[in-house]
């Protein structure tokens, strides 16, 4: 259920969305990671900006979906592509507020990576 499009109409939000998990899930069947920046571009009906309030809570949305699916919190994969290259402080409040154990937030980041990973290289899903 889309809690709020930020204007956006809702099917160009949901299309957003599906977008954005089709490309997650390619890079999750490669075991690897995508910048904020490079999954913006990626997206095409709505246009976000890699440090945009509204794509942030796009972000949180498609995890929250895909999390309560038992996929993983699958903007895991979604890092900085400079410093750290781990994802925002969000992500990790975003998985505080799901039960998830963030007293070790690199452990609880590395436990999610891999529950995505693991579910799209097995999945014969098309998103």
């Amino acid at each position: 259920m889309v809690a709020n499009t930020f204007g956006y109409p809702v099917t160009a939000w949901e299309a957003a969305k599906r977008e954005a998990k089709v490309a997650l899930a390619d890079r999750a069947r490669v075991q690897g990671m995508m910048p904020y920046s490079e999954l913006a571009n990626q997206i095409q009906s709505i246009r976000f900006e890699p440090h945009d309030t509204r794509f942030f809570h796009f972000l949180g949305e498609l995890s929250r979906e895909e999390d309560a699916a038992g996929h993983g919190m699958i903007t895991a994969l979604v890092v900085r592509r400079q410093g750290d290259m781990q994802p925002g402080p969000g992500f990790f409040e975003l998985a505080e507020s799901l039960g998830k154990d963030v007293t070790d937030v690199l452990a609880c980041w590395i436990r999610e990576v891999h529950k995505v990973h693991s579910y799209w290289e097995r999945s014969t899903s098309t998103v």
